[in-house]
C-alpha cells in the first residue's frame, strides 16, 4: 500500500506546549516577517497561529473515486503516534522525510528548541496534516483527485511488514 500526505497549514494543534517553550526560550520578534506564502509576507505570530485545515470536502470526493484503506489526521502525537492508529499490528508505515518539503516553521522550532529529529516527528506534523493509505495501484488516482480538489499532496511512503517489535511508523 501507498501512504499519501496532504499538506498542513501549520502546527494544527500539534505540540503547542513545546512550541510555547521554544518561543519563550528564543524570545523572537513575533511580528517580524518570517516567511512568505503566495507573495505575501507572514509574521511568526501568523505562522504559529495559522488555523487547522479541515479536509472533509476533499476526502469525501476522494472516497467516491478510490478505495481508502486508512486515514489519520495528524494532531497531537505527530506522525509517529497518529499513523499507527489505522494500521494492523503486523504492519509499518515507512515514511520518507525527503518526499515532502518541511515548512520553515518546523525547521525553526527544531533549531531554536534543540529538538531531536525523532521528537519532531513525534510532536509535530512537520508539514503533513492528513495521511491517507491506499493500494499502491490507486495512489496516482487518489493524488490526482486530491489535487483536483485543490490540495497539495505527496506520496510520502509505503506500508510494509513489521519486523519484530519495531515501531509502527518509521521516518527514514
Amino acid at each position: 500500500d501507498a501512504v499519501i500526505g496532504i499538506e498542513s497549514s501549520g502546527l494544527h494543534t500539534n505540540g503547542y506546549s513545546l512550541a510555547r517553550k521554544v518561543i519563550e526560550r528564543a524570545q523572537p520578534d513575533m511580528n517580524a516577517p518570517f516567511d512568505e506564502v503566495d507573495g505575501k509576507a507572514r509574521t511568526l505570530a501568523d505562522v504559529v497561529m495559522a488555523p487547522t485545515r479541515i479536509y472533509v470536502k476533499p476526502v469525501l470526493a476522494l472516497l467516491q473515486k478510490v478505495n481508502v484503506k486508512g486515514m489519520a489526521h495528524i494532531t497531537g502525537g505527530g506522525l509517529l503516534e497518529n499513523v499507527p492508529r489505522v494500521l494492523p499490528e503486523n504492519t509499518v508505515a515507512e515514511l520518507e522525510k525527503a518526499a515532502w518539503p518541511r515548512p520553515k516553521l518546523f525547521d525553526w522550532m527544531q533549531a531554536e528548541g534543540n529538538v531531536a529529529e525523532n521528537e519532531m516527528h513525534r510532536v509535530f506534523n512537520c508539514g503533513i496534516g492528513l495521511v491517507i493509505v491506499v493500494a499502491a495501484a490507486d495512489a496516482e488516482a487518489a493524488m490526482a483527485e486530491l489535487k483536483a480538489q485543490g490540495e497539495v499532496v505527496y506520496r510520502i511512503g509505503k506500508i510494509r511488514a513489521r519486523q519484530g517489535d519495531e515501531a509502527q511508523t518509521v521516518v527514514v
